[in-house]
């Protein structure tokens, strides 16, 4: 057993977040932003019932997609980038090519509204979520129902796939969050949340954790293992509406009523930065997929884009467990067992009574303002995390695999991804030609049957 210490480096010596752009063209509330693999677009939507999609360098102007007859409440990129799927109140799923010709199908989805969709990490199916009290999966290419999931008792707010796609989250106004198996269609744990419901639900990029963005002005993250709560964040005035996870799995950025976003450090348990930006209701919030950035929308119809700026190369293995709503300092040290690879963080207790939160303003981009909270958690241990798939693969690298051999078989994964998604695309393409193919003959079957009862007639 190999033992490693490490300290995170101080607060001072990392930069706030600052407002790099904002972007003005939705006539009502934004309600979701998602930002592209590639990073050039940023898809919003909103309750002008359109999507549009952004591009990030300045000079190149925004789509606008009409097409849903009532709000959007849901946006995301696949995968690959190539499509952009939007939920609607309309009751309909809508896959957009993010180009200039705003080309799009229709998935006549649920029999309400729909609040939420979520592409697969193989951006092979998507899953969505409706005020019918449904969650339904869906096959991408083929644009083809899968199966429901149905055991929520009110409208579903949101449906999340696991990073390795074994699992579902969904959260409902029935107060609980629930727990499927995608392969058994199964709910295999329910959390209760007792005097609210969650509006918004997420993996960790770990896939071993949730974080749900709560009615009742809090935060709460839970091991999906354990089936406990891990931390408890109560940095909001009014309600949670959104949150994402920073790729490194380190920090947890959230939107809330109160007009305010809050970045937590989920190592250190306690509150990083609050954002001021947006006049009214901050709706959605979302890290792009390196973490350098992050995108928000509001009640104001604005989008903002902000640059992150904080130190993300401190590892994210461990979340600290913590009921404290704000601080707490102690060195946090990893015990590796071989190839169990469980990490636990050692909590010692802490007496401060004042600790440093940073406020970001969109006009005054450093304001450093505190938070003044104590904390009780004495000697608390908790295990958390065994590796994904790829941080074991890159323990194995760290182990003996030489440099070169673990660069050129990250490569060949990386053009194995791509060749995936390039045969997604074209048989994507292949059943349009094939339903455009179809829509031809049939017209020229009736313009046939049309021509011979015109010459019945004649005659």
């Amino acid at each position: 057993m190999c033992k490693s210490n490490w300290q995170k480096p101080l607060l001072p010596s990392q930069s706030d977040p600052t407002l790099e752009r904002h972007f003005e063209g939705h006539r009502d509330t934004v309600t979701s932003v998602d930002f592209s693999c590639n990073m050039k677009q940023i898809a919003t939507g909103a309750m002008d019932s359109c999507v549009m999609i952004w591009n990030v360098k300045p000079q190149m102007r925004a789509y606008r997609f009409d097409g849903h007859k009532d709000g959007v409440l849901s946006v995301q990129f696949s995968p690959s980038g190539h499509l952009v799927a939007s939920a609607s109140r309309d009751k309909t799923v809508r896959l957009w090519v993010p180009s200039r010709k705003a080309e799009s199908t229709v998935f006549r989805a649920h029999t309400g509204s729909v609040r939420s969709v979520n592409f697969s990490s193989d951006g092979q199916t998507m899953v969505t979520a409706s005020d019918d009290k449904t969650i339904k999966v869906w096959t991408v290419h083929r644009q083809k129902f899968l199966f429901s999931l149905n055991q929520h008792i009110n409208w579903v707010r949101c449906a999340k796939f696991s990073p390795d796609d074994r699992l579902i989250v969904s959260s409902s106004d029935d107060k609980t969050i629930k727990l499927w198996d995608k392969n058994s269609r199964e709910c295999i744990h329910t959390f209760y949340e007792h005097s609210c419901y969650a509006n918004q639900v997420d993996f960790h990029p770990s896939g071993t954790c949730i974080a749900a963005a709560s009615t009742d002005n809090s935060v709460k993250v839970w091991d999906i293992r354990s089936h406990k709560m891990l931390q408890h964040y109560q940095v909001h005035s009014g309600v949670v509406n959104s949150l994402s996870f920073h790729a490194a799995g380190n920090f947890l950025i959230t939107a809330s009523s109160d007009s305010t976003m809050k970045i937590l450090d989920l190592v250190e348990g306690k509150l990083l930065y609050t954002l001021h930006g947006h006049q009214g209701s901050v709706n959605c919030v979302a890290f792009s997929r390196t973490g350098e950035y992050f995108a928000s929308g509001g009640a104001d119809e604005q989008v903002m884009l902000w640059k992150s700026n904080f130190d993300c190369s401190e590892g994210g293995d461990g979340l600290r467990h913590q009921t404290t709503s704000r601080s707490q300092t102690s060195d946090p040290s990893e015990d590796f067992k071989g190839q169990d690879y469980q990490t636990a963080v050692h909590a010692q207790s802490a007496n401060h009574n004042g600790s440093h939160s940073r406020t970001t303003q969109a006009h005054t981009r450093r304001n450093l303002g505190s938070s003044s909270s104590s904390t009780h958690q004495t000697h608390t241990r908790s295990t958390l995390q065994p590796p994904s798939h790829d941080q074991a693969q890159t323990a194995a690298s760290d182990g003996g695999v030489p440099a070169g051999l673990a660069s050129t078989l990250e490569h060949i994964i990386g053009q194995m991804d791509i060749l995936t998604q390039t045969i997604s695309i074209l048989e994507q393409r292949l059943t349009l030609t094939e339903d455009k193919l179809k829509e031809c003959l049939e017209n020229q079957m009736e313009i046939g049957l049309h021509l011979k009862g015109s010459r019945e007639q004649d005659v």
